[in-house]
């Protein structure tokens, strides 16, 4: 089943599988975010800041609205 990013707790992870807005995805695409990868939700900001991930070992931040496009499979570890 997919999950949204935003669905996420803090430690949990699993694999990109799609994304939901192409222009969004174009921009994570760019950074290294690509299905597939490997990704971790490392924080999650107060009062809606946006999400600290890890994907395929890089860091890095997105808002709430970036996140929310990203689809992930959860891993069953």
């Amino acid at each position: 089943m997919a999950n949204s990013v935003r669905q996420l707790k803090v430690g949990s992870g699993g694999r990109i599988t799609r994304f939901t807005d192409d222009h969004i995805a174009g921009k994570l695409m760019t950074m290294g975010v690509l299905p597939g990868s490997r990704l971790q939700v490392v924080r999650i900001a107060p009062f809606n800041g946006g999400y600290y991930l890890k994907v395929d070992g890089m860091t890095i931040v997105l808002r709430n609205e970036e996140a929310s496009n990203i689809m992930t499979t959860l891993d069953t570890e």
